[in-house]
């Protein structure tokens, strides 16, 4: 997410800094760069404009050109406009002074309407809420079937409908009266999508705005379609009155325009954005966390909440302990590798990292599902003593681990690089007066694998 914008800007701040000192000429060159990058990361021309108009206005002035560190102002100014580009504060969802409060899905097919109001109910759910969903998509009977699915696999509430309900208007009036009736505080209506917007489309939306009088129409569109999912969001807030925006496929879109472009284009903040297929990457979209991942200052904020929400606090500590301690084995490696699992996509986590000091190369690893799965296998055909010692390990006993996880040789023995590079890796960057360790306080991260070669 943003990778392409991102490195583009932090190789013109360099430039910058190569400057010594500041000009109106080098500050027309670099925003010139900045303009470029961000019409190269398919962001709204109108939304460029007025953007670079709105830092060229701040970092011109004599105050900044003259200051003892000129690049770190023009810095802070991009950065705080990009706040307000994004949406200046998180737009949190709106709920009914008496439940249930209406959510009402909407978008075109296939942008992910239907994932997204399970992850949404889900997400919901983990936030002490009571949802329940309905799918009124009559037309396409698998769209009911597939939330009937997910909803089953996260063990929470549906609408199902009677044969008689053939209408959405039915569905939506018999699923609200189920809502309040089991005590559920929040409705999710996954609604019907068509390939374009067109007014029987609308039609049928307005119909159920009116019914249900939701208090949140968010509009579902997939990032990786660009700007037509800005118009397409422009369109639908013309003609329905959109309240928000959740991006899909966040994670395949290296660009960004869309995210960057939406609130500007429509006026409608983004609220969330869709990470990934599983049922827990749907995220709240933070403006200001964003900027500075796109700056390559890291988002540790969300990295820590996603830790907290994921790992055993007393597990972490403890792994901590041994890092410092020195006690860290290639059996706490193997345990690492397994929570980490559970915070989703590796690549979206070292995202999250500053771009500076020890992980400025993190960005750049590739780290495949597989590989968390082939160094479990290669550990566990270790023996304890193996396991609490690499030094141990000779060549004789790497051929036979190999073969004992069905890896090979060559597996192994990066296995015991990745390891090595962890360790030293980790104590430098956790320890007390290690780079994680001054600005985590006493929350300490997890150890994480040395992949990048």
């Amino acid at each position: 997410m943003f990778d392409t914008l991102s490195d583009k800007l932090q190789r013109v701040f360099k430039n910058l800094r190569g400057e010594g000192k500041l000009s109106e000429a080098n500050m027309e060159a670099a925003l010139r760069e900045i303009r470029v990058a961000l019409l190269e990361a398919d962001v709204h021309f109108r939304v460029v404009k007025q953007f670079i108009e709105a830092v060229k206005e701040k970092a011109m002035g004599q105050e900044v050109l003259t200051a003892l560190s000129p690049t770190q102002q023009v810095i802070k100014i991009v950065r705080d406009e990009m706040v307000k580009m994004l949406g200046q504060h998180q737009a949190r969802l709106r709920t009914a002074t008496e439940p249930p409060s209406v959510f009402l899905i909407v978008g075109l097919q296939g942008s992910g309407k239907t994932t997204s109001t399970a992850k949404l109910a889900r997400y919901l759910a983990k936030e002490k809420h009571a949802p329940i969903m309905v799918s009124v998509d009559v037309y396409r009977p698998a769209a009911r079937k597939q939330l009937s699915i997910l909803a089953k696999d996260l063990k929470l509430p549906i609408y199902e409908g009677t044969p008689e309900e053939a209408k959405p208007l039915d569905l939506a009036r018999s699923a609200r009266k189920e809502a309040v009736q089991t005590g559920r505080d929040i409705l999710l209506v996954d609604t019907a999508g068509r390939l374009h917007i067109d007014d029987e489309l609308m039609t049928e939306l307005s119909s159920l705005k009116e019914l249900l009088n939701p208090t949140e129409i968010l509009f579902v569109a997939d990032a990786m379609t660009g700007q037509d999912a800005v118009k397409s969001a422009d369109e639908f807030h013309k003609r329905l009155g959109i309240t928000g925006a959740i991006l899909t496929k966040m994670d395949g879109d290296a660009r960004g325009g869309a995210a960057l472009s939406i609130r500007s284009v429509t006026g409608q903040p983004l609220k969330f954005v869709g990470m990934g297929e599983k049922p827990d990457a749907l995220e709240a979209f933070h403006p200001d966390r964003v900027a500075q991942r796109i700056l390559g200052m890291g988002d540790m904020l969300s990295l820590i909440e996603k830790v907290e929400q994921s790992i055993d606090q007393k597990s972490a500590e403890e792994m901590q302990r041994k890092l410092i301690e020195d006690e860290f084995t290639l059996a706490d490696f193997r345990d690492q590798m397994k929570q980490l699992r559970k915070l989703g996509s590796l690549e979206s986590i070292l995202g999250m990292m500053p771009q500076v000091g020890p992980l400025k190369d993190l960005k750049n690893a590739k780290v495949e599902e597989s590989e968390i799965t082939k160094i479990v296998a290669i550990v566990d055909s270790m023996t304890a003593r193996e396991r609490a010692n690499h030094m141990i390990i000779n060549g004789a006993r790497r051929r036979r681990i190999a073969k004992g996880s069905g890896t090979s040789v060559q597996d192994v023995n990066n296995l015991l690089k990745q390891y090595a590079q962890t360790r030293k890796m980790m104590k430098s960057i956790t320890g007390a007066g290690g780079f994680l360790g001054k600005r985590l306080g006493k929350f300490k991260l997890p150890g994480m694998p040395g992949f990048g070669q």
